[in-house]
């Protein structure tokens, strides 16, 4: 399903064939959390964003609406209109960090919703059913995120439950694949490593998930306020024990430069909130740096958010009229922020993808790295 097309140091460039299209690594995943991506940009614009994945919350549609309104309602492809590949987490991020009151025992976690208090029990079995009923292309196995830092005996316990419950999450996952009234029954399964910001756990813990023979791996537990030298060692260290010919994920980063240092050490899969996030909130994401839109200097500025971007946005609206619709809290200045903002993420891991089919990713990060981390100064 996998296929390595080219290698530039630790840097790959490849593509991952699933049941609702291929994929083209590295790719950035645009964040629709509740089917949506926030700030009002539809799937319809996604496909003019050159989004080639969306990525969907378990744990929030499983709140709501149900994800047997969704399976009624013909998967989430049908739902949302978006008939490209769909990655949907497993919702043990969002149990551990949302629930209000929550119990972690072998069979899984007995939590409150966050929204009314009303009790809810998820282990693997029901992660990958509610991950079946929504009928993505790519499911996530349950696992326990575990707060950073921890102490060590606890993060060693937890990854070894991590495995008993990846265990039981491809099981299920075979078992629902194999029903006539599945709707996908092509469903793939990644794995995740865990072990907070342990070397020696990490590297144990994607040892044991390698041997499981997954669709893709996925590295977890990062980006929640470790520093970033502390992250990309991480990653440093579990990278050569990853498979090669599969796919390997890092969950919920990050910046452009997170990106781009990220591909440096072997990385294809991202997603974050924060294209859509900063857009939301006037930080615009540019080739130049991060700007601040609502600045007073752009009061009469008749340029786009960014010279170099032919996004919708960046084609039609100046610097000027933008700061006004934040300024007049009119709905549609975060929009056409969104959409620039996703439009430079895909952008981005497309220039990533043609710097190593053409063999100057170095370069690239050179040039880039630092630069999309800084100011704007126009």
């Amino acid at each position: 399903m996998f296929t390595l097309l080219k290698q530039e140091g630790s840097a790959r460039r490849g593509q991952f064939e699933t049941v609702h299209g291929v994929i083209q690594t590295p790719v950035f995943m645009n964040v629709g959390t509740s089917a949506a991506i926030k700030g009002a940009v539809s799937s319809i614009d996604l496909k003019d964003l050159k989004c080639q994945v969306e990525l969907c919350n378990t744990y929030h549609l499983h709140i709501r609406p149900g994800d047997g309104v969704i399976y009624k309602m013909g998967g989430l492809h049908k739902f949302m209109n978006w008939q490209r590949p769909i990655l949907t987490d497993s919702g043990g991020f969002q149990v551990f960090s949302l629930a209000k009151l929550r119990k972690i025992k072998e069979e899984g976690v007995y939590f409150q919703s966050h929204l009314d208090g009303k009790k809810i029990f998820m282990g693997p079995e029901e992660s990958m059913r509610i991950q079946s009923h929504l009928a993505s292309t790519i499911a996530m196995a349950f696992d326990e995120c575990v707060e950073n830092p921890a102490p060590k005996s606890y993060s060693k316990s937890s990854c070894d439950r991590t495995v008993r419950w990846l265990k039981r999450s491809i099981a299920e996952m075979k078992r629902l694949n194999s029903r006539e009234d599945t709707i996908n029954p092509n469903q793939m399964l990644f794995g995740i490593n865990q072990g907070c910001t342990f070397d020696d756990l990490r590297i144990e813990h994607m040892k044991q998930i390698a041997d499981l023979g997954l669709d893709g791996y996925a590295i977890g537990g990062l980006a929640v306020g470790e520093p970033t030298e502390v992250m990309y060692r991480i990653i440093e260290s579990v990278e050569p024990y990853m498979p090669k010919d599969k796919p390997r994920y890092l969950m919920g980063v990050g910046t452009p430069s997170n990106i781009i240092e990220a591909v440096y050490r072997g990385v294809d899969f991202f997603d974050c909130v924060m294209p859509s996030r900063n857009g939301r909130h006037a930080t615009i994401f540019t080739w130049g740096g991060i700007m601040h839109v609502t600045n007073s200097k752009y009061t009469l500025d008749e340029r786009p958010l960014d010279p170099e971007c032919d996004c919708p946005t960046c084609r039609n609206f100046s610097r000027s009229y933008i700061r006004h619709l934040f300024k007049s809290d009119e709905q549609l200045g975060g929009r056409l922020a969104v959409q620039h903002n996703l439009y430079f993420y895909n952008t981005l891991t497309e220039r990533i993808r043609a710097a190593l089919d053409e063999g100057r990713f170095e370069e690239f990060r050179n040039r880039y790295s630092a630069l999309l981390a800084g100011k704007l100064d126009d």
